[in-house]
């Protein structure tokens, strides 16, 4: 049982809906041909967020403020990296020519596995550190690394394109069309095609994230049902959130900054547990309220200056 009191009715429940939610969304894309608007992201981002904040509402009410707290923070954490991590498939997807029709199809891909990496990430980090407290210690320093990597790249993409041009130039990949195949044959060799080389990619950069996103949230709560479920939800938003995300980043200019100073919050946090105790889910989900406000009025600020520095059509 969870430290939130979740038991396995909880469980059923979660898996349940999550499972639903999925098939609903697929069924959803599917009927679109794939593509979707601007205006139809929008209001599908919406709609997974109002669906997280109902199950904020379920867990308040059924387990507790604190599980709910948490819960919340660790949503607000997770939901705010994927808007960068979102950014990296659409780099993968156009560093490999894929095309619209066929993207949503490697982005379900995508997420599933995301999925499954993350709950082996959360039980074995859960465990770990409820047995184990000074690994608290590693997972901080992870944190602070990945803060401090994101302040120095906080308005460029150098970090994420570099790593994307090491990932496809160690894949052999067939320059022959291939539809929506992931592997062809080319000479006699068995060969990626381009989807197979952009599934790849995803999966590698999925590997990646649950490194950095796994112990951000352990940091709020090692309870697995809660950090599961911020996870999970936060993930099935990121579909409609990859039509909308090149248009965000553009906007939120300070949104690395943002993540940058959260990260090394949940960090800090996490790495002086040891020795002051754990901070509280009210302080924790306040911090990174506060940070991400912050960031998002400071890039609506920089933008207006940006407008009236503008000169006149």
């Amino acid at each position: 049982m969870s430290a939130s009191g979740a038991g396995p009715a909880e469980w059923a429940a979660l898996t349940g809906v999550i499972a639903v939610l999925l098939v609903l969304d697929l069924v959803v894309m599917r009927s679109r041909g794939g593509v979707m608007t601007n205006r139809g992201a929008a209001l599908a981002s919406i709609f997974w967020v109002g669906v997280a904040l109902a199950f904020f509402v379920a867990v308040t009410v059924a387990l507790g403020a604190a599980p709910g707290k948490a819960f919340l923070a660790g949503y607000l954490v997770e939901k705010s990296l994927s808007l960068d991590n979102v950014f990296v498939f659409l780099l993968i997807l156009n560093a490999f020519a894929i095309e619209a029709t066929d993207r949503h199809r490697l982005l379900t891909y995508g997420i599933v596995v995301a999925l499954v990496l993350r709950a082996l990430f959360i039980v074995v980090g859960a465990a770990a550190l409820n047995a184990f407290g000074w690994l608290s210690i590693p997972f901080a320093l992870i944190l602070l690394w990945t803060g401090v990597r994101l302040w120095q790249h906080r308005h460029d993409h150098e970090a994420e394109e570099k790593m994307i041009q090491g990932i496809s130039g160690r894949l052999r990949v067939s320059d022959e069309p291939a539809g929506k195949k992931l592997l062809t044959r080319e000479n006699g060799r068995r060969m990626l095609t381009a989807s197979g080389a952009a599934l790849v990619a995803i999966f590698l950069t999925d590997l990646l994230f649950a490194v950095d996103s796994v112990p951000a949230i352990l940091a709020i709560t090692t309870d697995t049902y809660i950090v599961w479920a911020a996870n999970a939800f936060a993930l099935l938003g990121l579909r409609p959130l990859f039509f909308l995300v090149a248009d965000l980043v553009d906007r939120l200019y300070y949104l690395k900054a943002a993540l940058a100073a959260l990260l090394v919050f949940v960090g800090l946090k996490l790495g002086l547990s040891e020795f002051i105790g754990k901070v509280s889910p009210t302080i924790s989900l306040a911090v990174i309220g506060a940070i991400l406000l912050i960031g998002v009025i400071a890039s609506l600020l920089h933008n207006r200056r940006q407008r009236e520095a503008a000169p006149a059509a």
